[in-house]
């Protein structure tokens, strides 16, 4: 590491929070009530990063010091990269934005290119894909005749569903299944949402493909998300999986609460795909009724330049090509200085991860240009301060 950042000085690193919305206090009760919940903003976060650093640098002395600040982030946490840069770039020299999906979440680019890049990242195995599609429409067939307590037994549920409501809600759980395997296809076991095996997907290709029956393989192949320690004796369908604004999953807990408001608000999370998702017209009502927001499409293209980024500089655009976020973010380089850096073998933002003997050598070749770069970014900051 030394040698990427060729000794240019002390590095301090500071953690702001998770890559969601990070509010640490004892009840929930003080977290998601309604006027206070509308400072959960991009703006609000950027203003409080800037403040919290400006702050810093007179705690520790260093207001007169060459102190030069990059920022890190992944997915989210990346967008607030970019936008950090694009607001403050008197506060911060420079920004690495991982599997950042700028584009997509300001309503550019195609709106089913996320699910479809969902789909297609199995589809190196095309009988997998056919047995998944063949066994939604068992399900949805067992659905339109209310065949209710087969799909209980077959997929193991705590509970006999009993309305269309609850069919839906099993459809969300299976799409929620094959979304995080698709994000998070590390090549070691993770528990970085929930745990999983390593190269989850290739897991789930060969458990669909064995099982003795579509439906059964399919709950065994969702198993693999959602019980791949065994301990689960079956599925709740409304614990596990939380439906929302986002139809891509808020996850749980506390930060579900938070991305469901942000993607009621600035963040555009409209993606289609061929199951029922919430139109613009749903999200607008879902949102209304929750949070007493409707949602404000264009304000992140307004706000932080959309597609028109050329005139910015100091930015790291890093993509894993296995993510389905990938697409929906920069791809190619726009300038000698904003730099798209794709890793071919790479999930959810593997660069930003710590280094793993089963890392693949795309990601590893990647870490080192993502250090060579900002090296040279802090070189010239020093220079120009000094």
């Amino acid at each position: 590491m030394a040698a990427h950042w060729l000794f240019l000085g002390f590095i301090l690193l500071i953690f702001g929070g998770k890559t969601e919305t990070c509010l640490s206090v004892a009840s929930s009760d003080l977290i998601f009530n309604i006027p206070e919940v509308g400072l959960l903003m991009v703006e609000q976060a950027l203003a409080d990063y800037a403040v919290m650093i400006t702050e810093l640098k007179k705690e520790l002395g260093a207001q007169k010091c060459p102190v030069i600040v990059i920022v890190f982030g992944g997915s989210y946490g990346g967008m607030l990269s970019v936008y950090m840069r694009i607001r403050y770039p008197n506060i911060v020299a420079g920004a690495l934005a991982a599997n950042a999906p700028i584009l997509s979440t300001a309503g550019l680019g195609d709106s089913r290119q996320f699910f479809r890049d969902v789909t297609t990242v199995g589809s190196y195995l095309i009988p997998f894909k056919d047995a998944v599609q063949g066994a939604f429409q068992k399900l949805n067939t067992l659905a339109q005749q209310k065949e209710y307590r087969r799909i209980q037994s077959v997929f193991s549920l705590c509970k006999t569903p009993s309305t269309p409501k609850d069919i839906h809600q099993l459809n969300g759980l299976l799409r929620n299944a094959f979304t995080m395997m698709a994000m998070l296809d590390y090549p070691y076991s993770t528990h970085f949402m929930g745990s999983m095996p390593a190269f989850p997907v290739k897991v789930a290709c060969e458990t669909m493909l064995n099982g003795t029956d579509l439906m059964s393989a399919l709950r065994d192949t969702i198993g693999t998300v959602y019980n791949s320690t065994g301990q689960l004796t079956c599925y709740d369908l409304y614990s596990l999986y939380v439906e929302c604004a986002d139809p891509t999953g808020c996850g749980l807990g506390f930060d579900s609460y938070a991305w469901d408001y942000q993607a009621c608000t600035e963040i555009e999370m409209c993606y289609e795909s061929n199951n029922v998702t919430l139109t613009e017209q749903q999200t607008e009502q879902y949102c209304s009724k929750r949070w007493g927001v409707v949602p404000r499409p264009g304000w992140l293209k307004t706000q932080f330049w959309g597609d028109d980024l050329a005139t910015a500089s100091n930015i790291i655009f890093s993509n894993g090509d296995l993510d389905p976020w990938a697409n929906g973010g920069i791809r190619k380089s726009l300038s000698p200085s904003l730099i798209a850096i794709n890793i071919p073998e790479g999930a959810h933002h593997l660069d930003l991860r710590e280094s793993n003997p089963a890392d693949p050598e795309s990601v590893i070749v990647a870490r080192k240009e993502e250090s060579e770069i900002i090296a040279q970014w802090v070189k010239a900051a020093r220079k120009k301060s000094s």
